[in-house]
This record gives structure tokens, sequence and C-alpha cells, in this order.
């Protein structure tokens, strides 16, 4: 009998960056439009498609062995799995997700105690109902399946919805009063599952690759000729995760110089490397950065 992972990725929303980011981990997971069972080029994983949602509980009962879902959807379920990381990515940008209590632009309401009596709208019921009790407040809290940010002021009071950027609920004339609940995607486990020796080798595996993926989001690569007179002055500008390798050229009295650097600083260093004498710099992507 063969050793086999069962793998939950997230249906829906971060679906196609999670692809993404297996890919730049080394897994190839294949696109299916009809099934929720899609091919992965490793043959000790089988994937599952569940919605974020509803896997914090299915990995609890453990229905699959591992999975990534957000942080929220843990805490709405009240599940205890094993949280093997934390990984900083979402469908539009690298921050996380906030839960945001959010009324209309017009509304009377500034504050969490101004929601006595009120209705509330949100998807996640739970952790709604949890922030009213810490604040001593009473007020309705019903599940909304969709098209949250359309409901208030005439279906509800105000909601509770996730939002990235805030661009959605500015264009429905929305304002938002407090912050609930930040989220990240985390990788998780079943706690039987991660006590068996194999899989929990298996399970840390796809874990370091993964952060290493996510690593090397905002990094690249930069090698560079430097004649030996330049040396000194192009390392003194030259920042990295520890040190430059430099390595001889079979030409003498020229050195190849490479490190791993922040993308962000990129498009001013190179123009200060070429002026301190750097020669032939070439800037590369990187798949996977392992401390």
């Amino acid at each position: 009998m063969r050793n086999v992972l069962k793998l939950a990725l997230p249906k829906g929303s971060l679906e196609d960056a999670t692809r993404q980011l297996f890919a730049k981990a080394g897994f190839r997971i294949g696109v299916s439009a009809r099934s929720y069972y899609p091919p992965i080029d490793d043959p000790e994983i089988e994937c599952i498609l569940f919605r974020p949602q509803e896997m914090p509980r299915y990995i609890e009962e453990g229905v699959v062995d591992c999975g990534l879902t957000g942080y929220d959807w843990i805490v709405e379920n009240g599940a205890t799995l094993v949280q093997i990381c934390e990984l900083v990515y979402s469908k539009q940008t690298q921050k996380p997700v906030r839960w945001v209590l959010a009324v209309s632009q017009d509304s009377d309401i500034s504050s969490v105690k101004d929601l006595k009596g009120c209705k509330i709208a949100t998807e996640l019921v739970g952790v709604t109902k949890e922030y009213l009790r810490r604040h001593g407040v009473k007020a309705s809290v019903e599940f909304s399946w969709g098209a949250t940010e359309v409901k208030p002021p005439k279906l509800a009071d105000a909601i509770v919805e996730a939002t990235e950027t805030g661009s959605s609920l500015r264009a429905n004339n929305l304002k938002i009063v407090d912050t609930i609940l930040e989220s990240t995607p985390r990788f998780v486990a079943n706690r039987d599952s991660y006590k068996c020796a194999w899989k929990k080798s298996k399970i840390d595996n796809i874990a370091l690759l993964l952060k290493g993926a996510m690593s090397a989001e905002s990094k690249v690569g930069v090698k560079m000729n430097v004649d030996k007179r330049n040396l000194e002055r192009v390392l003194k500008i030259l920042p990295a995760l520890k040190k430059p390798t430099v390595s001889g050229l079979s030409e003498k009295g020229w050195y190849d110089v490479e490190t791993i650097i922040d993308e962000s600083v990129v498009r001013n260093l190179i123009p200060a490397l070429k002026k301190a004498g750097a020669q032939g710099i070439i800037e590369y992507p990187l798949n996977k950065v392992i401390p």
C-alpha cells in the first residue's frame, strides 16, 4: 500500500493564487473546470478542492490530512488543527484580509456601541457574535448568502465583510467603522495525520517549499562582472541576504559577483552599480528562497 497525503486546496477566490504559489514551490497542479480533484505531478499527493469556509472542519474530522485555509475560517469553525505555517498571500495583494464592520456613508453608527438593537449581515456569523459579546452589545446577526455590500441600509443596518483594498465597500457607498479580524492563509494539518511520521515529513517538506516560494516573491537575483579596482566600491553599495558571492573569472583581475536582493531596490541599485564600475549586470527572477 503506497503512502498518500490528502491535500485540500481552496476553491474560489484564492484558487488561482494558490495554484501559482504551488507552481513556484515545484508542484504543478492541473486545472479542471468540472472536477474537484485536480491532478498534481506528485504521486504521493492527492488534491481536492474545498470552499475555505468548510475546509477547517473537514481537516479536523480527518476527511483530508492537510490544507490551506484562512485564519478567519479556522476561528469561525472553532477547529482544533495543527497550524504548520502562515502564508501571506491573497487574490489581489500580499496583505492580510480584514473583516470590517461597515455601514452606509450617511449612517449615524460610528462605533460598536451604536449597534444596539441593529441588524448585521455577514458570512462570519460566529466571530461577529463574539465581537458583539466582548463589547456588551446586543444586536441581531444574520447569515448573508452573498452580495453583502448592497444590503445596508435597507436590508441591514450594518455588515461585517472581508476586504483587501476597501474598493468594493467604497463603490457601494459604505464606510468602515471597525476592524474585527485580520486573516491570512494558513497551512494546517489534522492532528492525527501530523502524528504519522511519513505524513509529518511530507507536510513539513511542502511547508518548507511554500515558505521558500513566498520568500522569493519580493526578491530577485543579481549578478555582474567587476574588475579588481572597482570591486570594493561595488561591494559597499550591494545589499545581500548575507554576503555577495564573489568568484574569479578566467580573465585575470575580473570577478563575478552575485547576490539576492529585495526587488523594490533594484531600479535604484542597478544605475548605482553601473556607475560604480559593474559590467554585464543581469537581473533574474527567483522561485524559492530557503534560509
